[in-house]
Formats: structure tokens, C-alpha cells, sequence
């Protein structure tokens, strides 16, 4: 696997390609009226809005090991800013 460095930003990569990918396949089944349309103008909100819907779960489900490696990096990263953030006071209540 690659470098932890990166984690959000390849979670939030494969997070936007999920929803892209829902997006072309509610596309696809809008287009050969497989699933209604909606009202009039409403048809992309409609479509964006099931993306959305089918989406969530499956990148709940698919996309687990990315989201720990994520919080991994997040919790590590408030980690040392607590511990800077503590040596910063002992130093000013040194003085």
C-alpha cells in the first residue's frame, strides 16, 4: 500500500470516484427510463440526489481500510499539535 502521508487525499479521491461512478450508472438508467425521471427541469437534482443516496453505504462498506488509514493520520497530526501546543505553555510558565 502506499505512503500514510496521503491518506485524506486518497480517500477523498475514492470517495469523489464512488459518486462519480453511482452519478454515470443513475445516468445510464435514467437515460433508458429504467428509473423515473423526475418533474421537468428536476432531473439532474434528482439523479445528483441518488447518487448521493447510493453512494454513502457503499463507501461506508468499501472504503473502510482508507478511512482508518485516514483517521490514523488525522489522530497522529492532533497528537503532536497537543504535544506543541503543551510545550508552548510549560515554556511560558517557565519564564
Amino acid at each position: 500500500m502506499s505512503s500514510p502521508k496521503f491518506a485524506t487525499l486518497r480517500y477523498t479521491a475514492l470517495r469523489i470516484g464512488l459518486f462519480v461512478a453511482c452519478f454515470a450508472v443513475v445516468w445510464v438508467l435514467a437515460y433508458f427510463r429504467i428509473i423515473p425521471l423526475g418533474v421537468g427541469s428536476s432531473n439532474v437534482i434528482w439523479m445528483l440526489l441518488l447518487a448521493i443516496v447510493i453512494s454513502a453505504p457503499l463507501s461506508f462498506v468499501l472504503l473502510r481500510k482508507q478511512r482508518d488509514a485516514m483517521s490514523e493520520q488525522i489522530v497522529a497530526r492532533v497528537d503532536r499539535q497537543k504535544e506543541r501546543l503543551a510545550a508552548n505553555q510549560s515554556m511560558e510558565d517557565g519564564l
